[in-house]
């Protein structure tokens, strides 16, 4: 492989292009370069603390009148320069492509043959194993041959197994050298524009990257779900039109999806973040029914006919509409993270397991609304501002059809910008992750366990009591709004990755879940299944996923 290399010549080797190199290392040695290294040492001097004040000032002085001579030098050479990368990257890629078509020829003559060995040593090792085999049966017999033959069973799965690692190593050398000497080019090339990337070059070293990284098991391992359900998805789209349902892929339909699934996005981001903490949250239903009842009373277009623990009726109509709002939102968001904090406080600070907290408030709502309003509901909200934050913009018609985007989607990305906001750049989102994948060592490196649980819990608290306020301007509220919703905020968490196991998954993870079961739900509808078939899609799709989750989660083990 040497001689090969030697005739084509590495880039590394090259005479021609170490002069280009070179002449743009003294094109740029006193003019941009000079310019960068110029203005780190002014940061240095500025940071440092050995440094009198005065003296700082000079040598900040002084590396400014360089930096402008060192911009001069840099405007007189910028065209020489820019021409000269020009030259020399044209011909590094004309010498490497030829060079990098060589490598992997004798790359690709190297795995045939280590393949051809693999095969022939896995022959030869059965071979030699039958024929200590039948060496045994001769020799020994009863116990002894059960022993003996259960004894050349083991060392021939060992030896199997030193063959296939012997071969996955030499298999992946040659891999190796292929993806180092692609990469060596593209350095190479950066380089050459002094540290300036090309998009395409770039695009080109994510594919190397990912198929240098691709491995089928893996990628079905972690896609696996997502391609059977967008399986099912295609199929529901082929089918629809033959049942006579019409076209279950339209801009209608679609964005009756994103309503449906735009207040359901609030309560998995609020469980998401509990999740991710190792826990759940078995109180999100009771949360939506208290907050969507509260803002119910107060929206209501008239005298209410609910009494709360027999107090009223209430009557909110004197109130200024923008007054109301506020009020219903204030106390919404207020109740849901009154209860969401006295389970949070059981679990930070007893570590009571989160089921258990949320599950304990849950009930307590539970009694508290129903008792105070005798299940019976508090009726629609006000037409008026019912459309305005709950209606739908009028888009205009397609295909003879009126299209209109839903309200609702506007607060829901919102809600999702906030959360991925928090969750990547926060520093109280690191400590999420921290504290959800070890505790321990978290509470070691200095973070608060309890602050950060407490935390997560009154966040949970604040998506819940925005969602719950949306809630209300879709359906009439009562104390049995919100039933099951926990659990589909639960799985859509699981189905977007977020592991039960504490401290993996992404934002766009749950996201991608709540569309996913709103999807499927609207699906099945659509196609007429039975509501009570539709739970069995559903729980097979959360098995599925907590399966996957198990395995990926023991693998890492």
């Amino acid at each position: 492989m040497n001689k090969n290399k030697t005739e084509l010549v590495a880039l590394d080797d090259d005479k021609k292009l170490n002069d280009y190199i070179n002449q743009l290392d003294n094109l740029r040695c006193e003019g941009v370069n000079k310019v960068l290294e110029l203005k780190q040492e002014i940061v240095a001097v500025k940071k440092s603390k050995m440094i009198e004040q005065d003296e700082k000032a000079k040598l900040i002085a002084d590396y400014q009148k360089q930096i402008i001579v060192a911009k001069e030098i840099a405007l007189k050479n910028k065209a020489k320069d820019a021409k000269l990368t020009k030259e020399a990257v044209k011909y590094s890629n004309t010498i490497s492509n030829e060079y990098l078509k060589k490598v992997n020829a004798i790359e690709n003559e190297k795995i045939a043959k280590a393949k051809k060995d693999y095969v022939a040593e896995i022959q030869n090792i059965k071979k030699a194993s039958i024929e200590k085999k039948e060496q045994l049966q001769k020799k020994y017999s009863g116990k002894d041959l059960e022993f003996e033959l259960h004894a050349n069973k083991v060392e021939l799965n060992a030896t199997l197994f030193d063959a296939k690692n012997k071969f996955t190593s030499r298999i992946g050398a040659c891999k190796d050298t292929k993806h180092t000497e692609f990469v060596n080019h593209i350095q190479t090339n950066i380089s050459l524009r002094n540290n300036k990337t090309k998009f395409s070059e770039n695009a080109q070293l994510a594919v190397k990257n990912y198929l240098y990284n691709f491995a089928a098991s893996k990628f079905f391992l972690q896609n696996g779900l997502y391609i059977a359900i967008l399986i099912f998805f295609i199929v529901c789209i082929i089918i629809a039109p033959m049942h006579g349902n019409g076209h279950l892929l339209t801009l209608p339909n679609i964005f009756t999806i994103l309503e449906q699934s735009s207040t359901r996005m609030f309560y998995a981001l609020g469980v998401a973040g509990l999740i991710l903490l190792a826990g759940t949250d078995l109180s999100v239903g009771r949360m939506v029914a208290l907050g969507s009842v509260t803002t119910g009373l107060i929206l209501h277009p008239s005298v209410n006919i609910v009494t709360m623990f027999s107090l009223g009726p209430w009557d909110f109509t004197a109130m200024p509409m923008t007054a109301r709002v506020i009020l219903a939102l204030v106390l919404s968001i207020t109740l849901c993270v009154a209860f969401s904090a006295f389970a949070g406080f059981f679990s930070a600070k007893l570590k009571i397991h989160p089921f258990i907290s949320t599950l304990a408030t849950q009930l307590i709502i539970y009694g508290l609304l129903f008792f105070g309003t005798s299940g019976t509901p508090v009726g629609s909200i006000d037409s008026g501002i019912k459309d305005v934050l709950g209606g739908r913009w009028i888009l205009g018609f397609v295909n003879g059809e009126l299209v209109t985007f839903p309200k609702l989607i506007v607060p829901a990305i919102i809600a999702i910008f906030v959360a991925w906001f928090i969750w990547n750049k926060t520093t109280f989102g690191k400590n999420i992750f921290a504290v959800g994948g070890n505790p321990e060592a978290a509470s070691v490196s200095g973070i608060s366990v309890f602050k950060v649980t407490l935390g997560v819990f009154i966040m949970a608290g604040v998506f819940y009591g925005f969602g719950a306020f949306f809630e209300a301007f879709r359906a009439n509220a009562s104390a049995g709004t919100g039933q099951g919703y926990e659990l589909d905020a639960i799985a859509a968490c699981v189905v977007g990755g977020i592991s039960f196991f504490g401290g993996i998954g992404k934002i766009q993870g749950a996201v991608a879940g709540v569309l996913i079961f709103t999807g499927l739900t609207y699906c099945l509808t659509f196609l007429g299944i039975d509501s009570n078939l539709q739970f069995v899609f559903k729980g097979l799709i959360i098995i599925a996923a907590v399966s996957l989750d198990s395995f990926k989660y023991l693998k890492r083990k």
